[in-house]
Order: structure tokens, then C-alpha cells, then sequence
């Protein structure tokens, strides 16, 4: 920590009105400016870079567009329109697919200054504003030559990936610096999202969250040692770092603590109405952070407050409800509807299944918007109430008869109850589908329900209408695995690329057997046969009989890069969840230290490049794609939820979602291989060229997953070092986001970053809270799952013009990439191909 500064305060600059954003009161477009002036900075070399091309290009491509311009009067030189440039960007490249992503990468100009507005008033805008290149501010501004017009041709869509990977940054500080009463509802949405994703807020319920994107302010400082707020004074703000780190200094104690980006501070003297408890000091230049007013604040925790509804029995609360805006819709018979809504925060399960079914629309249809709170309570009830115990409660539902009112009250209740009951258990069984037949106390309730259902209708006509629905599903689940070599499919090989296209890829089950090599510390193989759910501890025992001991026995994970992890007796999905090139070992607990990587572990020692530089950058973005979309389509909603809470807590396998993150793994493994085993510079330079064609056409077809596998490829170091620069990715959900946001299914949609969120989600949550379920957290982990729902909710159907043609070629390449895993290794041969200038 060189460099860290403790009282006393001498050499510190305490944070000038330049520096900090002025009150909301005061704000005004002048005084925005002011502080995107003092933030600008030299543009970096990359950025530069970036301006010129787009500049030449469009000399060479648009010239019309650059021109003097007047406007009341005055003349502006050599000047383009703001509308105009978003229009000609959004020509240039299928990498960007909105206005709004347009706007985000030339405001990457503007805050670097290679682009700025005539009088220098405004951040960009998608409006008739004028903007100039920082080439034309010279009066002798060169027109590009014929040699720079076709080198930044080639470069252009180097050019327009990088800025569509840092634009959504650069788009989300352009919101932040709005003042709070100018933002949009789609600015509002923008920062909501960002705030799912700071750890300091991960704790605070959708509501909160909505109110604070409606009142943070953008505050950023240039300069360490600039002081935020010392300590002894009066806290009137609340502040989340959004990029950058401060050091936590107490009088007499000096630096107690660093705290970095995501982190909060400053809410105590808030909450409590103290005086500060420390001074924060800023660690490093530049950093940024959202700014909470104290009054802003606590407005916010007192209607929160005021808008919760407790429900108690024997004084316990047993569900808590919270009252939102509903939105004053009108319905279809004209009468408004409630302008007020209840949501469950919390509760017990049984009060929680209680309050679903008494509050259900029986005249909403299926697929209506109105089933997506009950659709939550069946996509999440695993984690809090396991079918073993919803059934019987579904059963007691159904059969419950009211102690009061007449007999027609009576009545009438009774069958709204089953009715709603059978709704219920409709869409259960259709989220899970397959996975019924693996639950055997889900059959037996199926089986028991149809037959009350089916009784009853004898009496009650009513419920006929949905007998044939329930019949189907039952049929359909009870059938299926009594047909003779249908209980189960034995795979004779997990990664399966098999090349049969009449063969339609089918998801793995739980119950379908495995053939698998476990290798042994002389590196001999045994081969076990068993379930893919198998537990470790079954592995052992399967692997024991082959061996004929399984005396003190332990298996074990062995990467190529020789990381060795002993697996637990009660782990699950231990055959998908390798690495790449990841092995499965078996030996005894004292022979562990000696176990070492098997030679086929290390991967390829020769690229491929001859092969398949000769193929079609679009026609291998094709076949990637639709294979990526057979994994992808084989995942079930249900195993990001196992994943998200350990799937040997549900002892269930995660096997077709383990795949399909696993060939995110492989694709980026794929790029840093490739490049690293090409010796010759001028091959490497167009396989560079190669990828990146790739990656835009993996976008073009709305394959995200590959799209950002090959992204995070070329940003590995042993890539990026040796001559593009890329920008770092950790920030792609912005990027990702702003694209999925404007695309229509069918999506493959960026899986590691949605089991990322759904990881944030429950890992920054309680599941439980006094002894009540978390109910918010479950709504939001479903709400990430429903996005998947979302990209599967059209079929994918490939470009029929690429599949017609004979490519069985590119087929068989890309299902079968031959990958060296190890990082190490990789950085290793890049520095060989470039070592390190002094």
C-alpha cells in the first residue's frame, strides 16, 4: 500500500466545487458542462486512433457529411449533425443494433475530446446538434489519401467492436451526469439495471432500488488525496464507488481500511444522525461515484415503511406484504383497474402458497403477464418448499371446504378453490416437463390428482373444461418412461459432437448412464457405467468394483495446468463440471501429492489455422451457432437454480448447463490457441482480422454466448499483449444488456454473465429472513431465469441459404476444437512469440 496517506492532513486536497457535482437545486446544463470539462482528459492513444478512422471513413464513404453548417445566422466550420452520425453508424456495422448503443460509442469520443460539440455545451445527442472532429478544429485539416482510406477500411470494424464494448460505459456516466429530474423512464430502467449489479446495494429490495435510480447523483474527482468528508463532520450523504478506491483514516489510527469499487460508505452517520466516524481519503486518481442525499434517503426508507402490510399469527409475522404503483391500466370492460398492487416480500411457504392461490385471476389465460408472480412461486418453490412438501399442501388445497356461509357460498368457494388449485398444478407440471419422471412423489401426486379431479367432475360440471389439459400432462409424464428402452440412454460419450444430423440433440437426464474414464496415479484408466447424477460417493464405490478395493478411496479433479481438487462424498454432476481439458482421477488420500496431469492434458502442440483460414468466417459463425443453440436448448430452467443454490443440496445434475458453459470455456480457449501457436506475424495479424469477423457475424446471428467467448478470448493477456489492445471485459453486462434489449428471440443469450447475476443475487441475500422466506430474492433469481425463458421463446431456424450448401467440413471443425487450457502455458508461448520489451 506505497503511497497511503495518514493525518496529519498537510499534502491532502480537500474536494473542490470543480470537482464535486453541484446540489440538484443548483443544477443546469452550464453547470453540467463545468464538470464534464474538468473530467475530460489527453485522449488515449486508442481513442485517437478510433476518431480518426471513423473520420476518414466517412470522408471517403459520406463526405456530404462534413461540412460548414449555419444555424441563426452563424456559420459552424467543417461540422457534422448528431442525428446524422448515430444514422451513418448504425450503416456501417451489424455489431450495433440500436440508437442508444450508437449514441453511448460517440459519446466515447466526446469524453476523450476527438469529438466535441461546436460550442461544447452537451454530451452527444441523438439530436440536430452540431459535433467536430478534433482533426477538423485546425483550419488546413488534411483530407485522408488513398493509402489511409483503405487502411482505416480495413480497420473499420476493429474500429466499431472496441467502441461497442466501452460505449455502454461511456452511455451509462452520460445518464448519471443528467440531473435526477431529467432522466427518462429509459434512463431510469438503464440505472436501475446498474444497480442490480453493486454489491453494496445487493441487500435492498426492487422497490428501493427504483427509488434510488431516481435520485443518485453522478460525483467524480481527478485527483488522489482529494478528501471527501472528514471525519467529526456532519454526514449528509450516502456514497457507492463505482470506479476507483478510497482509503477509510481515523484520527490517531491512521488508514483502517480500503475500500474499492462496489463498496459503500457513509450511511451510518445517516441512519444513525451522526457525525462521521472517519475521513475518506480518494486512494487513486479519477475515481467515480453515486452520490444519496440524507433527505432523499431517509424519504425513501420512511415510504417504505409506510407502504408495508404484516400479516401475524401468535404474533408472528407470517407473510409480509409490500403496496406498489400498479399502473392505472383499464381493462378490457373499461373499468380502471386498482391503481395500487400487494407483492409478497416474504413470508412462510404455506402462507405464501396460501396467499398465490386466493389472490389468482381464474379468468386470466395461461400465458398472461398476471401468472408471472405465480410463475416465480413454481420456478422458485424448490429452494423453500421441495415437492415432497408441496404436493401434500396442493392436495389439502384442493380438498379444503369452508366452515361458514350458506351452502351456495359454500359451493361456490369450493369449486373457485379447485379451480385455482388445478391452474396452479398445470403450470408446475409445464415448467418442469421431463423432470417429473425423476420424482417419484411428483408421479404418485400427479396420478392421485388426476383421479380427484377426475371424480369430481362427475359433480362439477365446471371443472371438465380443464380435465383434458391435466390428462394430457399426466399421460404424457406417466408414459414416457414405461416404453421399453426408453427409462434410460447410456452415453457413450458425454461431449457428444456426433456428426448424424437426422439425430436431434436430446437433453441429459439425470437417470441416463454415463461410460467414463477414471484415470488412476500410474495413469492407467479404469472405465465405470454409471448415472450421470451420480454422487461422488457412488463414483467411488462403482470404481472400487473395477479395481476390487476401494480402501480409503478419493476422487479427484485434475486440470491441465496440474490444480488438484478432492471432490465431497455428496458432490453431484462431477463428470460435466470439469474443465476442458480437465481429468477425472481416483486414489488412494495418501498418494494425492503425487498424482500429475495426464500428457494428453496439455492440449494441441500445432494450430489449425491452415484449416481453417480456408473457411468462410460466416460460415463457421453459422455452424458455431447452431450448435451453440442444440446446447443451449437442451438447458432446463430449473438447472441455473440448482446451479445458483448447489445442486447437492437438490441432489439433481446441472449436465446440459454445465456443457454449455463449458463450450463458452472452450470457444475463448479456442482464440488464445489459435493465436499463440501462430509463429508468423502476418498470419497472426489476419487471424486477429479473422476472429473478429467471427465474433460480428456470431452477433449478426444473436449468438451472444460465442460472441462474447471470442471478446473475452482476444482480451486474454496472451492475446491482447501482442497487439491489439482490448478493452477489459469484466464490465460487459452494460454492453450486453444495451444489445439484448433490442433483439428479438430466438437469443443465445451471454450465460456466464446470467449465472453470474443470479450467483450476486443470492450470494448479496439472505434466503431466509426471521425464520420468514426471502421472497424478494426468489423473484429477483427468477427474473434472470425468465430471460432464458425469453430467448427460447421463438425457434431457431438456421439461415437456410449457408445450411444448403455442403459444409460438414466446418461442422466437424467447430464441435470439435482442440484447445490448450492452461493459462500459464498460453502466456508462456505468447512471450516466446513476443518477449517483453525492456
Amino acid at each position: 500500500m506505497s503511497g497511503l496517506l495518514t493525518p496529519p492532513y498537510g499534502v491532502m486536497e480537500t474536494g473542490s466545487n470543480n470537482d464535486r457535482m453541484p446540489d440538484k437545486d443548483s443544477m443546469s446544463s452550464g453547470a453540467l458542462c463545468q464538470v464534464s470539462k474538468n473530467c475530460s482528459k489527453v485522449p488515449s492513444e486508442k481513442i485517437l486512433r478510433a476518431g480518426k478512422i471513423l473520420r476518414n471513413t466517412i470522408l471517403s464513404r459520406a463526405p456530404h457529411m462534413i461540412r460548414d453548417r449555419k444555424y441563426h445566422l452563424k456559420t459552424y466550420r467543417q461540422c457534422c449533425v448528431g442525428t446524422e452520425l448515430v444514422d451513418w453508424m448504425m450503416q456501417q456495422s451489424t455489431c450495433v443494433h440500436s440508437r442508444t448503443q450508437a449514441v453511448g460509442m460517440w459519446q466515447v469520443l466526446l469524453e476523450e475530446g476527438v469529438l466535441n460539440h461546436v460550442d461544447q455545451e452537451h454530451h452527444f445527442q441523438d439530436k440536430y446538434l452540431f459535433y467536430r472532429f478534433l482533426d477538423d478544429e485546425r483550419e488546413d485539416a488534411p483530407l485522408p489519401t488513398e493509402e489511409e482510406k483503405k487502411e482505416c477500411d480495413e480497420e473499420l470494424q476493429d474500429t466499431m467492436l472496441l467502441l461497442s464494448q466501452i460505449g455502454p460505459d461511456a452511455h451509462m456516466r452520460m445518464i448519471l451526469r443528467k440531473p435526477p429530474g431529467q432522466r427518462t423512464v429509459d434512463d431510469l430502467e438503464i440505472i436501475y439495471e446498474e444497480l442490480l449489479h453493486i454489491k453494496a446495494l445487493s441487500h435492498l429490495s426492487t422497490t428501493v432500488k427504483r427509488e434510488l435510480a431516481g435520485v443518485l447523483i453522478f460525483e467524480s474527482h481527478p485527483k488522489a488525496g482529494t478528501v471527501l468528508f472528514n471525519q467529526g463532520e456532519e454526514g449528509t450523504s450516502w456514497y457507492i464507488i463505482l470506479k476507483g478506491s478510497v482509503n477509510v483514516v481515523i484520527y490517531g489510527k491512521g488508514v483502517v481500511c480500503t475500500l474499492h469499487e462496489g463498496d459503500d460508505f457513509g450511511k451510518l452517520a445517516l441512519v444513525n444522525d451522526a457525525p462521521r466516524a472517519a475521513s475518506i481519503v480518494l486512494r487513486e486518481d479519477n475515481c467515480h461515484f453515486l452520490r444519496v442525499d440524507k433527505e432523499d434517503f431517509n424519504r425513501i426508507l420512511r415510504d417504505v415503511e409506510a407502504n408495508t402490510v404484516r400479516l401475524k399469527e401468535h404474533d408472528q409475522d407470517v407473510l409480509v406484504l409490500e403496496k406498489i404503483p400498479a399502473g392505472n391500466r383499464v381493462s378490457n370492460q373499461g373499468n380502471s383497474q386498482p391503481q395500487h398492487k400487494y407483492i409478497v416480500m416474504s413470508g412462510t411457504p404455506e402462507k405464501i402458497l396460501e396467499h398465490f392461490l386466493e389472490t389468482m385471476r381464474l379468468e386470466a389465460t395461461l400465458n398472461e403477464a398476471t401468472d408471472s408472480v405465480l410463475n416465480d412461486f413454481i420456478m422458485m418453490h424448490c429452494v423453500f418448499m421441495p415437492n415432497s412438501q408441496l404436493c401434500p399442501a396442493l392436495m389439502a388445497h384442493y380438498h379444503a371446504q369452508p366452515s361458514q356461509g350458506t351452502e351456495q357460498e359454500k359451493m361456490d368457494y369450493a369449486l373457485n378453490n379447485k379451480r385455482r388449485v388445478i391452474r396452479l398444478v398445470l403450470q408446475w407440471a409445464a415448467l418442469y416437463g421431463d423432470l417429473l419422471q425423476e420424482d417419484e412423489a411428483a408421479m404418485a401426486f400427479l396420478e392421485e390428482f388426476y383421479v380427484s379431479v377426475s371424480d369430481d367432475t362427475r359433480m362439477i360440471a365446471a371443472l371438465k373444461e380443464q380435465l383434458p389439459e391435466l390428462e394430457k400432462i399426466v399421460k404424457q409424464v406417466s408414459e414416457e418412461p414405461k416404453a421399453p428402452q426408453k427409462k434410460h440412454k447410456v452415453l457413450l460419450q458425454l461431449f457428444n459432437t456426433s456428426d448424424d444430423r437426422a439425430q436431434k440433440r436430446q437433453p441429459i437426464r439425470g437417470s441416463d448412464e454415463v461410460l467414463f474414464k477414471v484415470y488412476c496415479i500410474d495413469q492407467t484408466y479404469t472405465t465405470i457405467r454409471v448415472p450421470v447424477s451420480s454422487s461422488v460417493k457412488e463414483v467411488i464405490s462403482a470404481v472400487a468394483d473395477k479395481l476390487g478395493s476401494g480402501e480409503g478411496l478419493i476422487i479427484v479433479k485434475m486440470s491441465s495446468g496440474g490444480e488438484k481438487v478432492v471432490l465431497k462424498p455428496h458432490d453431484v454432476s462431477v463428470f460435466t463440471t470439469l474443465s476442458v481439458n480437465g481429468r477425472l482421477f481416483a486414489c488412494p488420500r495418501d498418494q494425492f501429492d503425487s498424482l500429475a496431469p495426464l500428457p494428453e492434458q496439455e492440449g494441441p502442440s500445432a494450430g489449425t489455422v491452415g484449416t481453417f483460414e480456408l473457411m468462410s468466417s460466416k460460415d463457421l459463425a453459422h455452424q458455431m451457432t447452431i450448435y451453440d443453440w442444440e446446447l443451449f436448448n437442451c438447458v432446463h430452467e430449473l438447472e441455473l437454480i440448482y446451479h445458483t443454490f448447489g445442486r447437492h443440496n437438490f441432489k439433481k445434475t446441472t449436465a446440459n448447463l454445465d456443457l454449455f458453459l463449458r463450450r463458452f470455456n472452450e470457444i475463448q480457449f479456442w482464440v488464445v490457441t489459435e493465436i499463440c501457436l501462430c509463429s508468423q506475424l502476418s498470419k497472426r495479424v489476419q487471424l486477429l482480422k479473422k476472429y473478429i469477423k467471427i465474433a460480428a457475424h456470431c452477433k449478426e446471428y444473436k449468438n451472444l454466448n460465442s460472441f462474447f467467448a471470442i471478446i473475452m478470448g482476444l482480451s486474454n493477456v496472451a492475446v491482447s499483449r501482442l497487439s491489439l489492445t482490448w478493452e477489459d471485459p469484466s464490465r460487459n453486462h452494460r454492453a450486453y444488456r444495451l444489445t439484448v434489449a433490442k433483439l428479438d428471440p430466438p437469443i443465445i443469450p451471454f450465460m456466464p454473465l446470467l449465472i453470474k447475476d443470479m450467483t450476486f443475487t443470492h450470494e448479496g441475500n439472505k434466503t431466509f429472513t426471521d425464520n420468514l422466506v426471502n421472497f424478494e430474492k426468489m423473484r429477483m433469481i427468477a427474473n434472470t431465469v425468465r430471460t432464458v425463458k425469453f430467448c427460447r421463446s421463438q425457434s431457431f431456424n438456421p439461415d437456410a441459404a449457408l445450411t444448403n450448401k455442403n459444409h460438414q467440413d466446418v461442422r466437424s471443425y467447430v464441435r470439435q476444437l482442440n484447445v490448450i487450457d492452461n493459462q500459464r502455458t498460453l502466456s508462456q508461448m505468447s512471450h516466446r512469440l513476443e518477449p517483453r520489451r525492456a
